[in-house]
C-alpha cells in the first residue's frame, strides 16, 4: 500500500526500496532461517566431537589398570561410544547436510527467478515500443523497472514504480503473462516448485542427504515450506481451482464492463492477472472501484485465505483406523462440505450478483454492509434489518414510498429466494457444523 505517488522517488530511492522488498520477502527470510539452522547444527557437531576427543584423552592419561582390565574397559567404552555417540552424531551430520543442501536449492530458486524474471521483463520492454514509450514518458530506466517489478512481484509486495500500478500496461498481455508465474512461485506455488527441485536433485545426484529430504520432507529439515508430495499436488490443484473461479466471475460480470474495449485475449489476460494477484501480491491492471461488488467480495475472501490453503480430503495419518467402516466415496463426499463462513460468503456473493443493478444505481441503500447484515441476520434467525429509505436515493424516484418492511423487501425475487435458503440453512446449521475439515489453512 502506497501513501505517496511512486513516481516521486528517484532512481537511487527505487533501488533502496528494491533492497527492502527483497530482504523482506518470505523466501529470503526462510533462507536466512536455513542459514542460521545450518550454522547452529555445525557448531553443535563440532562441540560434540571436541568433547568426545577430550574424553578419549582423559581415559588414556588416567589408565592405570591391568592389561586385562584395560582390554575389558576398552571394549565397554567402544560399545558405549557406538551406542551413545556415533549414531547420534551420524544422524546430526546427515541432518546438517540436508539443511545445507536445501539452503543451496532455495538460494538457487531465489537467484534464478530474479535473474530470469528481470531479464525477461527487460527484453519485453525493449521489444515492445508501447511499453518502452510508457517508461520513457515516466522517466523510468528499463532495468530499474525490470528489477523493481520482479522483486516486488516475487516478494508479494505489490509495489510498481508507476503511479497507476499495472493499469498503464493493461494491454501488454506478454508482460502480464511474464509476471503471473513470478507471483505464483513467490507465494502460493513455492512449495510445489521447491519439492520438484528437491526430487530432481535427489534423482540426479543420489546423495544420501538429498534422498533423505525427498523421502521425509519437512521432518528431515524442519523447513516449513517443504510439504509432502501429495499435499503439493493438492495445493497446486486448489490454487488452480480458485484462480479458475475468479477468472470466470470476472469475465462473466465485467466482459462488457470494466474490460470493455479490449480484445478477447486481453480480457482473459487481465482477468487472470487480477485472479493471481488477489492472493497476496496485489498488483492490478484495472481500477478495483469499477468492478462489480460480487467480485470484490470474492477478492476479500481470497485475500483472507493463507497462501498454502489446500483442499486435502485425505487422512494425515494413514494408521488411523476408525474410518475403516466408511467407504472412500462417503469420506470424499464429507470432505466437500465447507465451513459455515464459506457458505455465508457464497450467499453474499450470490445476492450481490442478483442485486448488481441496484448496487450501482442506489449505493447508499444497496451496499455490501447492508447485504452482509441481512444475510447473517437470516442465518442466525435474528431478524435485524438495515431497512430501506427513499431519502437515501442518489437519483430520487418520485414513485418511491417508505414502507415498514425490511431491506430484503426491496430485493429482486431471486435475491429473496436466496435469503429464504439462508434461513433454512441457518435453522439446520447443526448438521454442517463439522464442515471444512478437508481444507488445510497452513
Amino acid at each position: 500500500m502506497s501513501a505517496v505517488e511512486m513516481e516521486v522517488f528517484s532512481h537511487g530511492q527505487l533501488l533502496v526500496l528494491t533492497a527492502l522488498m527483497f530482504g523482506g520477502g518470505e523466501v529470503f527470510l526462510s533462507l536466512v532461517g536455513l542459514a542460521s539452522k545450518w550454522s547452529k547444527m555445525r557448531k553443535q557437531i563440532m562441540n560434540r566431537s571436541r568433547r568426545v576427543e577430550s574424553h578419549d584423552d582423559d581415559d588414556i592419561e588416567l589408565e592405570t589398570t591391568t592389561a586385562a582390565e584395560a582390554d575389558s574397559r576398552s571394549i565397554t567404552t567402544a560399545v558405549t561410544e557406538e551406542n551413545d555417540d556415533d549414531i547420534p552424531v551420524d544422524a546430526k551430520v546427515l541432518r546438517r547436510n540436508a539443511v545445507r543442501s536445501l539452503f543451496f536449492i532455495v538460494l538457487g530458486i531465489l537467484l534464478v527467478v530474479h535473474v530470469v524474471g528481470a531479464v525477461a521483463v527487460a527484453a519485453y520492454v525493449y521489444a515492445a515500443p508501447g511499453a518502452r514509450q510508457t517508461l520513457r514518458r515516466k522517466a523510468l530506466n528499463v532495468w530499474t523497472f525490470s528489477v523493481f517489478t520482479t522483486v516486488s512481484t516475487f516478494s508479494s509486495c505489490g509495489f510498481m514504480p508507476t503511479n497507476e500500478n499495472m493499469m498503464v500496461f493493461s494491454r501488454d498481455v506478454p508482460l502480464q503473462l511474464l509476471l503471473v508465474p513470478q507471483a505464483l512461485v513467490g507465494n502460493t506455488l513455492f512449495p510445489p516448485l521447491l519439492a520438484a527441485c528437491v526430487w530432481a536433485a535427489a534423482a540426479a545426484t543420489r546423495r544420501e542427504e538429498m534422498v533423505e529430504i525427498a523421502r521425509k520432507g519437512r521432518e528431515a529439515t524442519g523447513y516449513y515450506h517443504l510439504l509432502p508430495a501429495r499435499r503439493c499436488w493438492m495445493l497446486a490443484g486448489t490454487v488452480g481451482g480458485l484462480i479458475a473461479v475468479q477468472v470466470a466471475l470476472v469475465c462473466g460480470m465485467e466482459w462488457g464492463g470494466a474490460l470493455r474495449g479490449m480484445s478477447a485475449g486481453e480480457k482473459l489476460s487481465n482477468a487472470l492477472f487480477l485472479a493471481v494477484n488477489s492472493r497476496h501480491t496485489g498488483e492490478s491492471t484495472l481500477d478495483l472501484s469499477t468492478l462489480a461488488t460480487a467480485i470484490l467480495v470474492l477478492f476479500v475472501l481470497m485475500m483472507y485465505l493463507p497462501p498454502y490453503t489446500t483442499w486435502f480430503p485425505f487422512e494425515e495419518n494413514s494408521k488411523r483406523g476408525h474410518h475403516s467402516t466408511e467407504s472412500q466415496g462417503i469420506r470424499l463426499l464429507k470432505s466437500t462440505v465447507l465451513s459455515q463462513l464459506s457458505y455465508l460468503t457464497i450467499f453474499v456473493i450470490a445476492i450481490c450478483i442478483t442485486e448488481r443493478r441496484k448496487l450501482k444505481e442506489d449505493p447508499l441503500n444497496f451496499n455490501v454492509l447492508s447485504i452482509v447484515v441481512e444475510v447473517v441476520s437470516a442465518y442466525g434467525n435474528v431478524g435485524f434489518s438495515m431497512g430501506y429509505s427513499c431519502s437515501r436515493q442518489i437519483n430520487p424516484d418520485g414513485l418511491c414510498t417508505d414502507r415498514w418492511t425490511g431491506f430484503a423487501g426491496r430485493w429482486s425475487d431471486s435475491g429473496k429466494l436466496i435469503l429464504i435458503a439462508v434461513m433454512f440453512f441457518g435453522r439446520l446449521k447443526k448438521f454442517s457444523m463439522k464442515g471444512g475439515k478437508a481444507w488445510k489453512l497452513s
